[in-house]
């Protein structure tokens, strides 16, 4: 009596229709014809083309990333009530960064809020259009497209708030997502008159009222839309490897400015 190749204690007069092997019904694999071994279902499935999104990255269900900062936005936001030097330590603050190396601040203050408000309209803004975002670029270009959004408007505040002067939100990251739904509406040629219009809102509000970090915003907003285009428009033969270097190249040009800037500073302190 034959065995299974995997399984030497079960019995067994089932071959795999590829290899031949004997195999139990714990590998049987449902095959065109017959059952096949999970070997042979593994290699046979290393020629089929795996589904992309709609940009390249890898197909999502679930948009984890934008859940795991929505969450990560909560619990710090907890800490602020619990422990009043969260705030301070965590905010953007060109000073703290520039004359005591703390370039944490930079990524830092989007995770930080300054009132209910100001937490309720970012998490809502990122349940919003986040999912969307995510599922057209994948997990890992969602992620760099949220942090280098948010680095931007960071980055734009370093070189022109007063260095004594703090800011913090998700505010910059979310504008940068504005700009990204905004490109891949004009990418797909879709309706994107409600996300304009919503940016001129968001825009007109950031220079009407006070206590606001503009700069933050239009930051975020020209960080976003730039990368979003470059991971939208890139070309397809070797895709990956235009958008890598599209993300690798942002970053460069942050960190470029971020040792300019923080060189100025030094030199007028």
């Amino acid at each position: 009596m034959p065995t299974c190749y995997r399984h030497p204690d079960k019995e067994t007069w089932v071959r795999c229709q590829r290899c031949e092997r004997p195999i139990c019904p714990d590998c049987m694999r449902d095959a065109a014809v017959g059952f096949q071994c999970p070997e042979c279902v593994a290699e046979g499935n290393k020629g089929i083309r795996q589904a992309r999104s709609t940009f390249g990255g890898g197909i999502v269900r679930t948009p984890i990333v934008t859940y795991t900062i929505l969450v990560i936005n909560v619990l710090v936001f907890g800490a602020q009530y619990l422990t009043e030097t969260i705030t301070g330590q965590l905010a953007m603050w060109p000073a703290g960064v520039a004359l005591l190396d703390e370039y944490h601040r930079l990524l830092t203050a989007a995770f930080v809020h300054s009132g209910v408000f100001h937490i309720l309209f970012n998490c809502w803004a990122l349940y919003v259009i986040g999912p969307y975002l995510e599922r057209a670029f994948g997990h890992v270009r969602f992620v760099a497209l949220y942090l280098i959004s948010a680095l931007g408007g960071s980055v734009l505040g370093l070189w022109i708030d007063p260095v004594n002067q703090p800011t913090v939100g998700a505010s910059g990251a979310i504008f940068g997502l504005f700009g990204a739904v905004f490109v891949v509406g004009r990418k797909l040629n879709m309706d994107v008159r409600g996300i304009a219009v919503l940016i001129v809102i968001n825009l007109v509000i950031t220079f009407v009222f006070p206590n606001i970090s503009w700069t933050g915003h239009i930051g975020g907003l020209i960080m976003g839309s730039l990368l979003a285009g470059a991971l939208a428009y890139a070309p397809k033969n070797n895709r990956t490897l235009w958008q890598a270097v599209a993300i690798g190249g942002a970053l460069i040009l942050l960190v470029v400015l971020v040792v300019v800037r923080v060189s100025a500073i030094l030199a007028m302190s």
